[in-house]
């Protein structure tokens, strides 16, 4: 579905009615995750508290997009994570948005490895923000990638030594900064007061930089926000 010139000037996908499995083994947080989907129009099929049952759901429920917590039982390491990828295996391209309570470089790193995009990966308080949570997650359920600003900022100081990212310009890092955010060519034109072709250009260097040339059977934008994390 194409977004309308409004949504496409904001770099706001579609906001129709979603069909969401939801994962989170604090109760408080997924009821209240369930009752903020709900208002908002759309449909919670399945609620669930642990990883094997988020497998079970996606697999059962076939669902637009999976609103993940990283940390579940038993360990309450990267269970969230784990399931998330087996779901991808299992499913290619499912849309996924991943919520954490902290920064965690190599959770990013290990969900974008497919390059397939509709993957999303938000800080939990990002949540109290209802406007930017609901948008976010739109823009995952219609194959954005979609990263938390701090998840950016934390990758963008651990990469200062990676050579290719070092012949990037200031200005071609926060493009790419902001393209890791997940937002569109118009949308990153608006917020740096630039044009869209001098986006464009830009951007077309940040790929030739990176060594990514064109080719249509990848997803270059997935693949230069891997340039950051290093994979």
């Amino acid at each position: 579905m194409s977004l309308t010139p409004a949504e496409e000037a904001h770099g706001r996908a579609p906001r129709e009615p979603l069909r969401i499995v939801l994962a989170d083994d604090a109760v408080l947080l997924r009821e209240g995750l369930v009752r903020l989907l709900t208002d908002d129009g759309h449909q919670v099929v399945a609620a669930v508290g642990d990883g094997p049952a988020l497998v079970e759901a996606v697999l059962t429920h076939r669902p637009d997009v999976a609103v993940v917590d990283v940390r579940m039982p038993p360990t309450h390491t990267d269970e969230g994570l784990r399931a998330a990828i087996s779901v991808r295996a299992q499913l290619p391209g499912t849309p996924v948005l991943v919520l954490s309570q902290y920064v965690e470089e190599s959770y990013a790193a290990e969900l974008l490895a497919d390059g397939s995009g509709a993957i999303g990966y938000l800080l939990k308080d990002r949540v109290a923000r209802v406007e930017e949570f609901l948008d976010a997650l739109a823009r995952v359920a219609h194959g954005a990638t979609v990263l938390d600003p701090q998840v950016v900022s934390r990758l963008l100081a651990g990469q200062r030594r990676n050579a290719p990212l070092e012949a990037l310009t200031p200005r071609e890092r926060q493009l790419l900064a902001l393209m890791a955010e997940g937002h569109s060519n118009t949308a990153i034109a608006r917020r740096l007061a630039l044009s869209n072709s001098a986006v464009e250009k830009h951007i077309g260097n940040v790929f030739a930089k990176l060594g990514l040339p064109p080719d249509d059977s990848r997803h270059r934008r997935v693949l230069a926000v891997l340039a950051h994390l290093g994979s």
